[in-house]
């Protein structure tokens, strides 16, 4: 049977990780690295079993699809939460999990996980990144899945976008702690320093060191492959960034200047720490985006005027992606969505898994002009190129979810020009915020300092 023809840098992809059987792939999303490694595996002779971890919302529709449309002579199962352990038990090439699935594996004996893995000898791991917090249980139980394994990868197109210290635990279940070691407290105390912060001895704020990136880089440079979207995409039509300015009313002016003078207060009076700054921070930009909230799911519409603009954005282009943060975003735009007769699908949490892949499917043959989409939920692996605009509706905090917004539309197989559109309230914090975005320095506790920067 024909193979997919790779580019030539999914070629590259693929040489070094067959001579490696281990490898860290993090190229940029939009490069292919889903059908680079399916096509590693398939290349494989007799190769075992392959295990498929990676984020729930892309188990079909990024996966299980790129094995349909490529490799249609492999078999595969979907291991959800339903039918978890019968997955593994029918007889396929390929078991796709998502990331939380180990949590499973964990209630294990050794020799019941023994057992059920013991045909495998192939783990991908999409997102690895999922698994950057060393004491949490799924990472835990993710590198004591690793021994199982002969062949080892993981795909993040962002590995370490606040530290350097996320790198470890992904490559403990790639290399088994060889080239980082084993202990993380080792490795941070190695590419950190610690700044006090605070009165006390205990307030200190780990920060990498100037060269600890580049010192990463080179101790892994053997089992890692790094291509830019840029570099090896240059047929794609160039993307472009655009502010969507618009001003507070007068109503919600005053409401947002109150907040932010009784905020800065606040943590002026107060030992500041990460917790303290994500709080002020939500709720500035919660007002900001025309919503009170008065419980975890009740809030008042103050200013709905944010979400007129939005609709007139999505009405100017036949195919676009909306992102929102809130559940206030999510039901305001599905409103005026239907008002303005646009065809929309929702894809967030509650989106049921072949929901999602259908939706996908739908929205590429054109029958939806939008989709309404939670960034974490919707912002890692699809591809919807028929899109040519993602639309933000507020600020998204972090830097490597915005990365990846971006490239659900400029990404491999796009044949228009792209946009990225940030929608910004004019003189308020959301403006500060998304010129931080691409700084890998800003952390969430020095959120009073980029207020009063912003202030001056």
């Amino acid at each position: 049977m024909s193979q997919p023809k790779l580019w030539k840098h999914q070629e590259y992809t693929y040489e070094k990780f067959s001579r490696t059987r281990i490898g860290y792939d993090m190229s940029d999303p939009g490069t292919g690295k889903t059908l680079t490694h399916l096509y590693i595996y398939n290349q494989r002779p007799s190769a075992g079993r392959c295990l498929v971890l990676c984020p729930k919302t892309l188990m079909q529709s990024a996966w299980g699809s790129d094995i349909e449309r490529f490799f249609p002579h492999l078999t595969y199962s979907i291991a959800d939460a339903r039918n978890r352990l019968a997955a593994f038990a029918v007889d396929t090439d390929i078991v796709i999990m998502n990331l939380d699935g180990v949590r499973d594996l964990a209630k294990l004996k050794p020799r019941e996980l023994a057992q059920l893995l013991s045909e495998f000898d192939h783990l991908i791991i999409d997102e690895v990144t999922g698994y950057k917090h060393p004491v949490s249980q799924r990472s835990k139980m993710a590198v004591k899945l690793s021994p199982h394994f002969d062949w080892r990868f993981g795909l993040s197109g962002t590995p370490c976008p606040i530290s350097v210290t996320e790198l470890h635990t992904p490559m403990m279940i790639i290399d088994r702690g060889e080239r980082l070691g084993r202990s993380w407290t080792r490795w941070r105390n190695a590419v950190q320093v610690a700044r006090q912060v605070g009165p006390m001895a205990n307030h200190v704020r780990w920060e990498d060191r100037p060269d600890a990136h580049d010192v990463a880089m080179h101790l892994l440079r053997d089992v890692t492959v790094r291509h830019t979207f840029e570099e090896v995409m240059r047929d794609v039509p160039e993307n472009h960034v655009d502010m969507k300015y618009f001003p507070l009313s007068n109503k919600l002016r005053k409401m947002y200047d109150e907040l932010e003078r009784t905020s800065i207060l606040q943590l002026e009076q107060h030992d500041i720490t990460a917790v303290h700054a994500a709080q002020v921070r939500n709720k500035l930009l919660q007002l900001c985006s025309g919503a009170v909230y008065y419980g975890p799911n009740e809030y008042e519409v103050v200013d709905p005027f944010r979400y007129e603009l939005i609709t007139e954005l999505v009405l100017e282009r036949e195919h676009s992606l909306t992102f929102f943060n809130w559940k206030h975003q999510r039901d305001l735009l599905s409103e005026y969505f239907d008002r303005a007769g646009i065809s929309f699908a929702v894809l967030d949490g509650d989106t049921k898994d072949r929901e999602r892949a259908d939706i996908v499917k739908a929205y590429q043959d054109g029958k939806y002009r939008t989709l309404l989409m939670h960034p974490r939920t919707g912002a890692h692996g699809l591809t919807l190129t028929r899109g040519t605009t993602a639309i933000v509706s507020s600020p998204i905090y972090e830097a490597d979810v915005l990365k990846q917004i971006k490239h659900r539309v400029y990404r491999g197989g796009q044949t228009q020009a792209t946009n990225l559109l940030l929608v910004c309230a004019r003189g308020t914090v959301e403006e500060p915020v998304y010129d931080k975005l691409n700084s890998r320095s800003q952390k969430m506790g020095d959120f009073l300092e980029l207020i009063k920067e912003y202030k001056k």
